[in-house]
């Protein structure tokens, strides 16, 4: 099925460069040129993957962001002139998924949103074997916490947590494992897939998991060096 891409940029160059890229890949653009615009495309249209500037008129990347996180799904990666870390922590703390910094090679750009693709595409064949099987939920010995991996859906004592996509397979991928250490590369490589990436946006996301368990419930373990774990019991 052919993919829907929304590249915002207010730069109509870097939007008609990305968009023949994506095209040539049979993937489907629509451009946007500022902020709102970006906001009311997405309502008229089913957007598979939007790839944002931060650096536009109206309304930044960085806002619309956190309005696409508060209805929408939809995988996020961020593009700015800005190289420096904070940035980068503040863009996928609000709920980015992956975050490129220009001059970017098309090609790799392009790799990303392949690569995000491709990974969704073994989870669903994964999910539809299991589906076959049985219903699958994830809970580890007596925990509070259960994932459904058919529906997205993770529940803490009964009440739904609001993750993202990629907090959610972090979080299920861990648990899969329990009282196992899984290094960051790792974890990177199962969820994002290992063509590109930063793996300071592994711990960006298992902060913002934490967030969301609360403090009550400590789950996931830092082991410093080396990497994270899920425990069993509350320490």
């Amino acid at each position: 099925m052919e993919k829907t891409i929304l590249v915002a940029d207010d730069d109509r160059d870097i939007v008609k460069l990305i968009a023949e890229s994506l095209k040539f890949e049979q993937m489907k653009v629509i451009p946007a040129y500022s902020g709102r615009e970006t906001l009311s495309i997405l309502k008229e249209n089913k957007v598979d993957f939007v790839v944002l500037d931060i650096m536009m008129p109206e309304m930044d990347g960085l806002e619309v962001c956190r309005n696409i996180r508060s209805e929408y799904s939809i995988p996020i990666l961020l593009l700015s002139a800005r190289d420096r870390d904070m940035d980068k922590i503040i863009g996928l703390e609000i709920g980015a998924d992956d975050y490129m910094t220009k001059p970017f090679s098309i090609q790799e750009l392009t790799s990303r949103i392949k690569a995000h693709f491709r990974k969704v595409d073994r989870l669903y064949k994964e999910w539809n074997r299991l589906s076959q099987e049985r219903e699958m939920n994830i809970q580890v010995a007596s925990s509070p916490l259960v994932l459904n991996e058919k529906t997205f859906d993770a529940f803490l004592n009964n009440q739904k947590l609001e993750l993202s996509a990629k907090e959610f397979q972090i979080l299920s991928f861990l648990m899969k494992y329990p009282n196992n250490v899984l290094t960051r590369e790792q974890i990177y490589e199962n969820v994002w897939g290992d063509e590109f990436g930063d793996l300071n946006t592994v711990t960006v996301h298992i902060k913002n998991i934490r967030n969301k368990l609360g403090k009550e419930y400590s789950f996931i373990k830092t082991i410093w060096g080396v990497g994270y774990k899920y425990v069993e019991r509350m320490e």
